[in-house]
């Protein structure tokens, strides 16, 4: 089942400000959260929905790539923005802190995720072209193996929280109302490590490099992200992984300038082929070679398009176009003859064969009588 356009959940349209979107998802949540819908499935999914409509439209990063590139955009799986494990309560407490309006409900809560990492990985143009499967080491906190994260030595069990008695939270009257907080024993776990594991020292996690294979797609441009759901550090205790934002460099290349899908490219013409015309192979970045026609008269700084001869656009369909740039090579380094049959040419030669180089001269000669 196709999801709802993010928009439209929160019923705001895409320019809608940080403003209008924390007061559309405030009464949203208000109205579905199933503190103040028991049993109400409908109700938690729609809750659930708007929750997640918010945490990407409220992120400027993941916004931007919903806005351009919509569900895919976001989607974990592509190494977009949005993580699926990700806590509703989070989102939600984001506006009431860790105290819940509603009194009741909630259940334990879990703050101890790992961090996110990054990583940094520099590839050349012809890579990005084609994409790539680079092979990472991160140095990393991993799940203690010994205490299976836990944190609490073998043979041992963390125990039930006294203050909370495992619920997580405690509550407390203020005036008219009943608020629900965060159990500051516990940080929201509900347990506690009384013997705690010997090798984590009670974090249930280690320090170790973490090998992993990163697929790079086609198109791929520099200072590209890409997200890694649940590749981050470990939780402390058991608590969610963090994820891992793997950031594309991409090399200089030296035939090459790229912008967005295009490619440009700077290619030196005879002074001979720019005056009677020729033809030239010239490299692209898959490696092989296209036939250009230089046209008789070609001036420095003309410029050629080569369609589908640039890089492809890594949402898939779209590939960019190869531009020549001309540029003229005056010769050196000429013998006796060559500059006697250079010489006869110019004797020969007239006005009307160089425009650009009489208008100049004209409108020189028109700014001189100007300044006498």
């Amino acid at each position: 089942m196709s999801k709802r356009d993010y928009y439209d959940v929160l019923s705001v349209n895409n320019s809608a400000s940080e403003a209008e979107l924390k007061k559309a998802y405030y009464k949203l949540a208000k109205q579905f959260h199933p503190d103040q819908n028991p049993d109400n499935p409908e109700a938690e999914k729609k809750f659930k929905e708007a929750s997640e409509a918010y945490a990407v439209l409220s992120d400027k990063e993941k916004k931007a790539a919903y806005d351009q590139f919509g569900h895919a955009g976001v989607d974990g799986n592509m190494g977009g923005g949005f993580d699926s494990n990700f806590s509703f309560d989070d989102i939600f407490s984001n506006f009431f802190g860790d105290s819940s309006p509603f009194g009741g409900g909630g259940g334990r809560r879990n703050n101890n995720r790992g961090s996110d990492l990054q990583y940094e990985v520099s590839i050349n143009l012809e890579e990005a072209y084609s994409g790539k499967k680079l092979k990472v080491d991160i140095p990393t906190q991993i799940k203690c193996d010994d205490c299976n994260g836990t944190g609490a030595n073998k043979g041992s069990s963390p125990i039930t929280c006294p203050m909370c008695n495992g619920r997580g939270q405690i509550r407390s009257q203020q005036g008219f109302f009943s608020v629900q907080q965060t159990c500051p024993q516990c940080n929201g776990k509900g347990e506690i490590i009384s013997d705690p594991c010997k090798t984590c020292r009670g974090t249930g996690r280690v320090q170790k490099n973490k090998s992993l294979m990163v697929n790079i797609p086609k198109g791929v441009d520099d200072g590209s992200r890409i997200r890694l759901s649940g590749e981050g550090e470990a939780g402390l205790n058991g608590g969610q992984q963090g994820d891992l934002y793997i950031f594309v460099t991409l090399k200089r290349h030296p035939l090459f300038i790229r912008e967005d899908e295009n490619l440009f490219s700077e290619v030196p013409i005879s002074a001979i082929d720019a005056v009677i015309g020729g033809t030239i192979d010239v490299p692209t970045i898959d490696g092989g070679k296209a036939r250009l026609k230089v046209p008789a008269g070609t001036q420095s700084g003309d410029q050629f398009r080569l369609k589908s001869k640039g890089m492809p656009s890594v949402r898939g369909g779209r590939v960019g176009d190869l531009y020549i740039q001309a540029k003229l090579e005056t010769p050196i380094k000429l013998n006796k003859k060559q500059i006697e049959l250079l010489e006869s040419f110019q004797e020969i030669s007239s006005e009307d064969e160089t425009p650009l180089k009489s208008e100049y001269f004209k409108k020189a000669k028109e700014f001189w009588k100007t300044r006498k």
